[in-house]
């Protein structure tokens, strides 16, 4: 149940926000240039209007519903961080600009927060079979894996895995929603890239950011698991790789040009990716794991910008 005093502290705008916060559209937003990327890249031409537009309005709802996915399934644990107070310290994190976790706060209740999850999955269910039937599958299937990653929380500190493939399902279904048959040697470039970005850049920096928080609550994450040197290296190994694979995405790509982005693309992603974990090899602390989580986070962005850039010189 959701307090009174707290429903009345939360209305008009200010209530939609605790929903925006529900599916942390923050983030959400910047990991929506990951499938715009894909599919233009193995396009490498713009197109039709109607597939911009059913696809915008689908990766929104895509990534909005599982976001909201990922705090129903949590509810418990999450009710549990929420009674040793540790979502109402202050966070510096993109996920972290609204409120974190408000159903676990009872800002929202759980059926609040389960309609708005089923409600945006039904809207990107209808677009995605409008794209793709495949892309349908795809949706279904990263729903599935999400659930499973969060029920591993206690389980298993491989869920890093589980992750990382999360978050290429967006990129994967774009591809088809544009080319019913694509390079099976793009994809797989394209998934590893996505999947090892995901790794280094999001996942292990986020476990390293709430470190003291998951020993307290007994989970098992990478850092608690290897400990946090090792998770470090591990870190950099997968930046290592997102990089180098992310140029030869480029290079598969049907981009006018493409060796010549693809070099762009790597400076950019050396100032996103490696720069910032070289500075976590160095100084292993919660700051700087956060930095790179934020800097991170801004990488689908600045790779949809290179593609977009070489389409329209």
């Amino acid at each position: 149940m959701v307090e009174p005093a707290v429903q009345c502290a939360f209305t008009g705008i200010s209530r939609l926000k605790l929903f925006w916060a529900l599916s942390r559209t923050p983030h959400g937003l910047l990991d929506m240039c990951t499938p715009a990327f894909a599919a233009l890249l193995w396009l490498g031409a713009f197109p039709p209007a109607e597939v911009i537009l059913i696809g915008i309005l689908t990766t929104f709802a895509g990534y909005t519903a599982v976001y909201a996915l990922n705090d129903v399934v949590d509810y418990r644990v999450d009710k549990e961080k929420a009674a040793v107070g540790v979502l109402t310290a202050a966070s510096c994190d993109i996920d972290g600009m609204i409120v974190r976790h408000p159903m676990a706060q009872g800002f929202l209740s759980f059926q609040e927060g389960l309609i708005w999850a089923v409600g945006w999955a039904a809207v990107a269910l209808v677009g995605a079979f409008l794209l793709n039937p495949v892309c349908v599958a795809i949706f279904l299937g990263g729903c599935v894996l999400e659930a499973a990653y969060c029920r591993l929380w206690r389980v298993s500190p491989y869920r890093t895995l589980v992750s990382g493939a999360v978050k290429t399902s967006g990129a994967m279904a774009a591809v088809f929603a544009v080319d019913p048959q694509p390079s099976a040697a793009f994809l797989i470039a394209l998934f590893f890239s996505l999947f090892f970005w995901e790794i280094g850049g999001q996942n292990i920096p986020n476990d390293l950011t709430d470190l003291e928080e998951d020993r307290r609550l007994q989970a098992r994450t990478l850092p608690l698991h290897f400990g946090v040197e090792r998770a470090v290296i591990i870190a950099g190994v997968a930046l290592a790789a997102a990089v180098v694979l992310n140029v030869i995405v480029f290079q598969l790509s049907s981009l006018p040009h493409g060796s010549l982005f693809a070099l762009l693309a790597l400076a950019a992603s050396c100032y996103l990716l490696i720069w910032p974990g070289l500075r976590l090899f160095q100084c292993r602390v919660r700051s700087i794991a956060m930095a790179l989580f934020n800097r991170a986070s801004y990488y689908p962005a600045a790779m949809l910008g290179v593609v977009l850039l070489s389409l329209v010189i």
